[in-house]
């Protein structure tokens, strides 16, 4: 991510209202913002612009913000997607999780909360863009701080932000138990307002890219009453 880039956020929503209502806040706090009306100009413009955050509707007119995420997670992983859904309930929030989203906010949200998500989440691409303590190798894994890349059996794993700072925040803690909370407190920041079901769902996405049975993990064990735990090295 250059310079030019980081204050740049692109809302997909269809609904001008809501679009304007974000728009007007993100721009009070010095970001620089896209609109697009439906998934499809959406996509147009994250493949044409320098774009390293999207908020994302669930209910699009054309493909769905669910469609929306697969297909930006697939062209450009490393961009942080934050989910809005005009529904509470849990089902919507673990599906767009699910699908790769970095966080999720339940319409009608508040403004101030919105832009500390995209404040938050654009700190930890920075840090780790700026992160150049080298490589660090685990067994088959390998993270490289600097290129900010992940590989197993020297093939690179693709993994969204948020992921990637588990897998870091794991690798530099080898054997060491993390409770939901810290993972939250040090993954997301202290100011996130959301619940642990988060985590549960990036740990389920990470072992599925990396566990070679994930209903059977090996790597990163569940520790009970507690969290989780990188454990390649507990044999």
């Amino acid at each position: 991510m250059n310079k030019e880039r980081k204050n740049n956020i692109l809302i997909i929503e269809d609904e001008d209202s809501i679009r304007k209502f974000i728009r007007i806040n993100l721009e009070r706090n010095n970001f620089t913002v896209f609109e697009a009306g439906s998934g499809e100009e959406g996509i147009e413009i994250v493949r044409k612009e320098n774009v390293n955050v999207v908020i994302l509707d669930i209910m699009l007119p054309g493909i769905d913000g669910y469609e929306v995420c697969k297909i930006l997670r697939k062209e450009c992983a490393q961009i942080g997607i934050i989910m809005l859904t005009a529904k509470s309930q849990d089902i919507d929030k673990i599906t767009g999780l699910e699908y790769g989203t970095d966080d999720y906010m339940a319409k009608p949200f508040n403004p101030i909360e919105l832009v500390l998500r995209v404040k938050s989440l654009v700190r930890r691409m920075e840090f780790h863009l700026h992160d150049k303590s080298g490589v660090e190798s685990d067994g088959p894994f390998k993270i490289d701080s600097y290129a900010r890349k992940f590989y197993k059996d020297g093939r690179e794993i693709e993994l969204t932000p948020t992921e990637y700072s588990i897998i870091k925040l794991f690798m530099e803690n080898s054997g060491k138990a993390f409770s939901r909370d810290e993972i939250l407190n040090i993954v997301w920041g202290y100011d996130f307002v959301g619940d642990t079901k988060i985590v549960d769902v990036n740990i389920r996405r990470l072992r599925a890219k990396l566990e070679d049975d994930p209903s059977d993990p090996q790597i990163i064990d569940t520790v009970w009453g507690v969290g989780y735990r990188w454990a390649i090295n507990k044999k």
